[in-house]
């Protein structure tokens, strides 16, 4: 009984929140309540109690209150922190745009990060396997698709130290381990 009415008090929170972005969950910080049967999984599929969350909405309201918090995951309101599984990354990076000013990635959720030292690109997996992220806000990554690694990689030029890597922002982010 007691998840149901947390679960409750978390989706009220997240169709409040979510309406209107991101909310400022790096300003709360309530008590740990337990956990919540959700798990995102490496696809960017979002499940509760087994079932996939299929409304793009309800998925993106709940995506605004996601905090990362000591190597964790945790859906936060301003009253109360609950835990969820992320196999990977919660976000997957489903576009890359190139301008002037630098990188651009847009996530499954409709989130968009400028590749810069906010928010940065990592390499993570091995040379024959890699797996890039770049960062969207407050330490939660977004996994890079492939379509798009590849459109970074046709835009790599030589590092200062040799690796390939892309420009943005006036930085220069590798894309080898």
């Amino acid at each position: 009984m007691q998840a149901g009415i947390r679960s409750e008090g978390i989706a009220a929170v997240a169709q409040r929140e979510g309406l209107r972005g991101p909310a400022p969950v790096h300003l709360w910080n309530p008590p740990y309540c337990g956990e919540m049967d959700m798990e995102i999984r490496a696809d960017g599929s979002w499940f509760h109690e087994g079932t996939p969350i299929g409304r793009p909405n309800m998925v993106r309201m709940f995506a605004n209150i996601l905090k990362f918090e000591d190597g964790r995951h945790y859906l936060v309101t301003p009253v109360e922190k609950i835990g969820i599984r992320v196999v990977d990354a919660p976000f997957i990076a489903v576009d890359v745009d190139f301008d002037q000013d630098g990188i651009t990635f847009t996530t499954n959720i409709g989130d968009s990060a400028r590749l810069d030292g906010a928010h940065p690109l990592t390499m993570a997996g091995t040379a024959d396997a890699p797996r890039p992220y770049v960062e969207i806000r407050g330490g939660l990554l977004a996994r890079i698709d492939r379509k798009s690694f590849y459109r970074l990689a046709e835009a790599a030029t030589p590092g200062p130290d040799g690796r390939m890597g892309v420009n943005s922002a006036g930085l220069f982010f590798p894309l080898e381990l």
